[in-house]
């Protein structure tokens, strides 16, 4: 109904006895009621005044129901000694008035001519941003927003039908629904830094914790240090909790966290009282920003989902058992993976945030999640892990569509960890999201483990694909490709497209090639084997560790295109092929090395290059964790996913035990230690690789600092710290308004006129993007060490660069604790080129705090982008 104008004229179609009492003075246009397909409702608001009574009374009167058909009117009478003879709404029903009431509204307005009145036809959420805090009052803070809202929709109580949610914790704004004039009168209110639209954010063990170095089994280390991270709170923003999983059991753990002061929320198939307990400590859930947007009732979906923390997904469960899980024995995926089950800090307790729902593959809504960093920062937690990002293109760091970024600002300036996925677009460059640099981003890797599964060609020879099967194994049974015809021969054996000829297929194992790399490729493949009467599938793909498991114990083994080509060579040169697929085996350790995930995004940043992201990486790939029992793929509440949504959970529990040995380490210190310490080498000392078109040596954009390393993180000699003023450094960088910036760090802000360097930002990493001669930049490093320490400089300078840092000795006592240092970096090559990729680590007896550098010369403006 966008667009729709109402020409009111001089004239009024009212019926005689409803005229003599009411003279329609104005009218006032201000809320979605409700919207469908075919219909749309607007409440009305006209100023009605009874000619009655001595002094004009004004009153609310009409609601307007607008179809696209028809217009009819309907009279809301609120109050019936003030309109007289107006029938109610509940009287009328929704049968339409008589066609003689009204057919269109034309009014007369105190005896003045024509005038033409645009209808508001849609009301969405949008977020009133009005920065950091001020008074200490929520209730206040509350009334505020209220008053504010009133200004514009012309009244407290209707401002209060159209409030959404009050921010009034970590920063202060709001969630209304507004229709796109009121949005504009408030984002002109004096106050209000910004009014955006609410948008949707999407969803993105065994063995990992051994990989990374904290078996229970050695004393001595991080996770013996921690007490496991006792004490600890981990904030956990999902689709929510499947409390009855023994991850989540609290035998054996203390008192609730005396800074606590979170709440259990009962609802839909959750009881507060029964299903939190010593582990989950607190459990919310936030839909009505999602609501808003999905524009229809929750379950209308062929996915069940519950108004309540509980998860329908599984997807929640999973991170949450990843990050704080106790420890449940014995567990395996339909006898793979077997071992022990736990998450990376056992004794840490948990916060749940459900701010997704099981709609459309998994949704989240930026009003809701934002309400969540809001109560979070009230309720007292210590990390927050959100395996949640945005898509392509990325919002700026201070439009709160994003949501995340906003809201981990004002998380992280309380001293709350905010650890979030990477994405999972990759292996393409400049894929990476959540890319602020107050958030610990994370990148996705495998582990040394894989599931070999033997296909054994009749000719005798066997190749190794990887697969989770363990259903019935079949003896020798023929083997097929769909060859096509005509001018695109391949693509009857496209694995996205198979064109199947049943009788060709039926009782064999189908060869086919897959173009796209796609989870929905695969599994449609083998539904499509399946209908034709197939008993397995091969599938020859670009390799990933990330395996795709079919349904019912069908057979998908991936291999690569070369093992893919041989086999289907032996099918075209013999005449009846036939093929045996055995039972995949779990294989741990040599030969098996870790690489960064084929799916993991990849830098640089989109947003602002000289930021490196992502920061750090952890396992991601075919991780075993608790799960929903409504998860399709769960085997005795179970499950192997993977993404960086399973990465996230893994460095969130070790930030936790972090926070339990140091807690006045700040985020910024934490993400430094992690970074700094970080494995870009294998178990054996070769170098890491990265899953791609093709395989190659994994670089910082791939991986950040590497492979994350709790144990050497716990004691990191030196870290790179920031504070409020290196973010306002990089607020000004990047070119954000003033008032923005003061009112989201709380504190008045007047960026200098020639604006700073990105490059100054004190992260633990250095990269250039547009390198022409050379540039000087500047770092300060603060001794967490022993006091009495000496530091020299180790540079392994990129290919055609020279590398100089000045002092190149640093030297740390009791009185000094922090240093800075400059680091020139000249161009031997005047050339535009790619990135390339070295270091700088800072080493003494104890220690060695190594940094990423990534520099890309640029000569000439740049014309293409090559990495």
């Amino acid at each position: 109904m966008n667009g729709v104008k109402v020409v009111m004229k001089s004239a009024l179609f009212f019926m005689s006895e409803l005229s003599a009492h009411i003279k329609i003075s104005q009218i006032l246009f201000y809320s979605l009621l409700e919207t469908g397909h075919a219909t749309e409702m607007l409440i009305v608001q006209f100023q009605c005044q009874n000619n009655e009574a001595k002094a004009p009374t004004f009153q609310k009167c009409l609601l307007v129901k607008m179809t696209w058909e028809s217009l009819h009117v309907f009279f809301l009478l609120n109050s019936p000694s003030h309109c007289p003879h107006v029938p109610s709404l509940n009287s009328m029903g929704s049968n339409p008035l008589p066609s003689f009431v009204i057919v269109l509204i034309l009014l007369v307005l105190n005896g003045q001519g024509p005038m033409t009145a645009k209808v508001e036809a849609k009301s969405t959420v949008h977020i009133v941003y009005l920065g950091e805090r001020q008074p200490d009052d929520p209730k206040w803070v509350t009334d505020s927003h209220h008053d504010l809202l009133a200004t514009v929709v012309g009244s407290k109580e209707i401002a209060s039908d159209l409030m959404v949610y009050s921010y009034r914790h970590g920063f202060s704004g709001f969630a209304a629904k507004l229709t796109e004039s009121q949005a504009q009168k408030l984002s002109e209110l004096p106050g209000v830094v910004r009014v955006i639209p609410n948008s949707l954010h999407r969803l993105q063990t065994t063995r990992s914790w051994d990989f990374l170095g904290l078996s229970s089994h050695y004393p001595n280390h991080v996770l013996q240090n921690s007490k496991m991270g006792d004490g600890v709170i981990i904030g956990v923003f999902d689709t929510g909790i499947w409390p009855e999983s023994k991850a989540f059991s609290d035998e054996g753990l203390g008192p609730i966290p005396s800074h606590w002061k979170g709440v259990c929320k009962s609802g839909d198939q959750f009881n507060a009282a029964t299903h939190c307990n010593r582990k989950i400590i607190g459990a919310r859930w936030f839909i009505d920003g999602f609501l808003a947007e999905y524009g229809q009732p929750l379950n209308t979906s062929d996915d069940p989902e519950f108004l309540s923390p509980r998860d329908a997904n599984g997807h929640g469960t999973h991170t949450s058992s990843t990050a704080s899980g106790a420890y449940v024995r014995n567990v395996s995926y339909r006898g793979l993976l077997s071992g022990t089950v736990r998450g990376g800090a056992p004794r840490a307790r948990l916060a749940i945030y459900k701010v997704c729902w099981n709609v459309l593959g998994g949704q989240c809504a930026s009003a809701d999640i934002l309400k969540a960093f809001d109560e979070a920062i009230h309720d007292g937690v210590d990390v927050l892990s959100l395996s949640i990002g945005y898509s392509l293109p990325l919002f700026s760091d201070v439009d709160e569509r994003d949501g995340i970024a906003t809201g981990s600002f004002h998380a992280v300036a309380r001293g709350i960890t905010v650890v979030c996925g990477a994405a999972n677009e990759g292996p393409s460059a400049q894929t990476v999201q959540n890319t602020a640099p107050w958030i610990l981003t994370v990148a996705a890797s495998t582990m040394d483990r894989a599931l070999p599964t033997p296909i054994r060609l009749g000719n005798n020879k066997t190749f190794l694909g990887q697969a989770i099967f363990t259903g019935k194994e079949k003896g020798f049974t023929g083997l097929t490709y769909p060859e096509g015809t005509g001018l695109d021969p391949t693509s009857a054996g496209a694995c996205q497209s198979l064109s199947l000829n049943s009788t060709l297929v039926a009782g064999k194992v189908v060869l086919c090639f897959a173009s796209v790399t796609g989870r929905v490729a695969v599994r449609l493949a083998a539904a499509t084997v399946q209908e034709a009467g197939g008993i397995g599938l091969i599938i020859a793909k670009n390799p990933s560790d990330a395996l795709i498991e079919c349904r019912d114990g069908f057979p998908c083994i991936e291999v690569d295109y070369e093992i893919g080509t041989r086999i289907l060579y032996y099918i075209r040169s013999t005449k009846s092929p036939t093929v045996k697929l055995g039972h995949s085996k779990t294989l741990v350790g040599k030969p098996v090395s870790a690489k960064v995930a084929f799916f993991s995004s990849r830098g640089p940043s989109s947003i602002a290059p000289e930021i490196l992201k992502p920061d750090i990486t952890a396992p991601g790939v075919n991780i075993l964790a608790a799960t929903s029992q409504l998860d399709q793929w769960t085997d005795g509440g179970y499950a192997i996913h993977s993404g960086t949504s399973m990465a996230t959970p893994h460095v969130s529990g070790i930030v936790a035990l972090l926070k339990a040995i140091h807690p006045d380490w700040s985020p910024a210190a934490i993400k430094s230690a992690l970074v700094t310490t970080a494995r870009t080498k294998d178990a054996s000392g070769f170098p890491l690789f990265a899953e791609g078109s093709p395989k190659k040596l994994a670089n910082p954009f791939d991986f950040g600092g590497g492979i994350v390393n709790p144990n050497g993180a716990a004691d990191p000699g030196l870290v790179y710290d920031m504070g409020l003023s290196d973010y306002i450094h990089y607020f000004c960088a990047m070119g954000y308004n003033n008032s923005a910036i003061s009112r989201l760090t709380g504190q008045s802000t007047a960026c200098p006129a020639e604006k700073p360097s990105f490059l100054d930002v004190n992260l633990p990493s250095i990269t250039i993007s547009s390198l022409r001669n050379s540039v000087t930049l500047t770092r300060t490093v603060t001794n967490v060490g022993s006091p009495n320490s000496i530091y020299r400089a180790d540079i392994e300078p990129p290919t055609g660069m020279i590398v100089t840092v000045k002092p190149h000795i640093l030297v740390f006592n009791s009185r000094t604790k922090k240093i800075s240092f400059n680091v020139t970096v000249c161009a031997t090559k005047q050339v535009n080129i790619g990135y390339f990729f070295g270091s700088l680590t800072w080493r003494n007896e104890q220690n060695a705090v190594r940094i990423p550098l990534s520099v890309k010369t640029e000569i000439l403006q740049s014309y293409a982008d090559d990495n």
